[in-house]
């Protein structure tokens, strides 16, 4: 669909139902709510597999994506590892190069669309509604819908790896598996440039490019739900001044979502046909390849804010509870949030200063690149001066807040030189680039995670976590990210091109120091994993709400209160 047509509908809709709730309308129920004076009667949820299926309650939804992004987490994971074990040594002995590329590829796609993204979704289905004083989420079908899109999508997705997998299992069997065979990993970079996935014979790009236009539909869904349930859902105690950190990051990220994905998928689109029925739209005569990275992007860029602005939302709602502080200067931190939003969507061209891309325009896009570590810097002394003179409580969703600040900084500041316009010519797709990126995707959104997950397990489980493992975790995760991702800041500078399986022995000690740094941070994954199941299993059972003694400070929070009273209805 045509970017400005969806902007326009999307005001539209919005302003539509803000006078609807302005003008004393009767307040609108989930799903269209109820006709007044018929009575309704409440059904209980089927039992056991049934229930998840054909369940439409926020709560019981946001665990699906929890427990999805778990898995999907775990399995890009391991196409890390195994690309860290391929790069101990400097030649390609463990996978084969076409290997190497199609788990870059896989690592990529799963971590960003099948990881990250819904595990923000699951916890705004989760906690919003509360948080905003709402019953649901305000489409729960649709929410529904949204989240069973996924499955699907990830099966085609990883379809290559899949069906390799079936066709070994059968061949025994005596079936045939020519067809499974065929269909192999993809290998053509997380970024599908082309020509490469313009040219690339493998039918698996196809299922590829399919499943991930279809993963986008899903993320678009939920995101409109996320919108409309903060717009029409809110409590009359909340308004847009109290309403939660939170949801402000959630909502802004759900904007982004809006204008991002429908770019991507109309690209994919275009590739697809491109590929299939012999249009032209990437060809090399009509300057196609430079078209493709336009529009990829101009999803791509914002898609890092799509990601990290609900990490710095959790950041922000949770480091004031164990300071026993307010969030110091909340409204600048709403205001930079707003302004990192509209910001990313001018920021694009930057990923193609080295295209031959006119100096006047490389010059606009590194000053809005510059620009805006402005609002992130802003976050960032908020978070500092929210710390200072507190009483700090070193839990474990404290110290992974702290320790994602910190990685934050160093990624962060990294990012800077990557704007400039002379510093990127000399380390575009270089291992700088990978150790700048994976310092923000992991330095604070894998951490914002953790901290997510232990801060509110007593919620989501009803049981009480191990606290010592989990500031253990926490330590350990704080030294593997920095000894993972801090020699390819090194690696780059020395000019060491990323995405090849095989290097220069040179470069073999910042390597391996850079594995086992990731074997560091994979046991750490390990402990929480262990953690999680462990303690659902035996974990002291919940009886009193206020778990993280918030009273005392003030911050009983509403999500807390909510689960107080279902604790004193059982």
């Amino acid at each position: 669909m045509n970017p400005t047509v969806l902007f326009v509908a999307v005001l539209i809709s919005l302003v539509t139902l803000a006078l609807l709730r302005t003008t004393g309308s009767k307040r609108l129920l989930a799903d269209g709510g109820y006709i007044e004076g018929v009575e309704t009667t409440t059904r209980e949820k089927p039992a056991g597999i049934l229930r998840w299926i054909t369940t439409v309650d926020h709560a019981d939804i946001g665990l699906l994506y929890l427990i999805l992004a778990t898995v999907t987490g775990l399995w890009g994971g391991i196409d890390a590892m195994m690309m860290r074990t391929e790069l101990v040594t400097p030649e390609a002995t463990v996978w084969t190069a076409e290997t190497y590329n199609a788990l870059f590829t896989v690592h990529g796609t799963t971590m960003l669309f099948f990881f990250a993204t819904p595990v923000f979704t699951g916890l705004a289905n989760y906690f919003i509604p509360p948080l905003v004083g709402a019953d649901d989420m305000a489409f729960p079908r649709v929410n529904a819908i949204a989240f069973w899109l996924l499955p699907p999508s990830l099966f085609l997705v990883r379809a290559g790896l899949i069906t390799e997998v079936i066709a070994k299992v059968i061949t025994p069997l005596g079936l045939p598996t020519r067809a499974l065979f065929a269909i192999e990993p993809p290998a053509i970079g997380w970024t599908m440039y082309t020509p490469l996935s313009r040219a690339a014979t493998n039918p698996e790009v196809d299922l590829f490019l399919l499943g991930l236009h279809l993963s986008g539909i899903a993320t678009v869904l939920a995101a409109s739900n996320i919108i409309v349930t903060i717009f029409t859902e809110r409590d009359s105690s909340v308004n847009w001044a109290n309403l939660d950190i939170f949801s402000w990051t959630m909502l802004t990220a759900s904007g982004l979502i809006i204008f991002a994905f429908p770019m991507l998928g109309s690209a994919m689109i275009m590739l697809l046909l491109d590929r299939n029925f012999g249009t032209f739209f990437y060809s090399l005569e009509a300057g196609g390849a430079a078209l493709w990275q336009h529009l990829f992007w101009f999803f791509g860029h914002p898609e890092v804010y799509i990601l990290v602005l609900p990490a710095f939302g959790i950041v922000s709602y949770v480091l004031p509870k164990f300071t026993g502080r307010k969030l110091f200067g909340f409204k600048f931190v709403v205001y930079s949030t707003l302004a990192i939003g509209v910001l990313s969507f001018g920021v694009w061209a930057h990923h193609m200063f080295t295209t031959g891309m006119d100096p006047r325009l490389k010059a606009s896009f590194m000053a809005v690149s510059l620009a805006i570590a402005v609002p992130s810097a802003v976050k960032t002394f908020n978070w500092i001066t929210t710390i200072y003179n507190g009483k700090i409580r070193l839990t474990a969703p404290m110290i992974f807040c702290v320790g994602g600040i910190s990685t934050f900084i160093v990624g962060g500041v990294t990012g800077v030189f990557l704007a400039s316009i002379p510093i990127d010519l000399l380390l575009h797709d270089t291992y700088y680039v990978v150790g700048h990126f994976h310092l923000i995707l992991v330095g604070i959104i894998v951490f914002a995670m953790f901290a997510a997950s232990y801060f509110w397990y007593p919620i989501l489980t009803g049981r009480m976590f191990n606290q010592r493992l989990a500031r253990a975790h926490a330590w350990v995760s704080i030294v593997g990210t920095f000894l993972t991702f801090s020699p390819m800041l090194l690696l780059g500078m020395m000019g060491l091109p990323r995405r090849y399986a095989a290097y220069p022995a040179e470069f073999a000690p910042l390597q391996q120091v850079s594995t086992v740094g990731a074997l560091i941070l994979f046991a750490g994954v390990g402990m929480w994993l262990w953690n999680m199941i462990q303690s659902y299993r035996v974990g002291a059972v919940v009886t009193d709400a206020d778990v993280w003694d918030l009273r005392e400070t003030g911050q009983f929070s509403r999500e807390w209160e909510w689960f107080e009273r279902k604790l004193s209805r059982k």
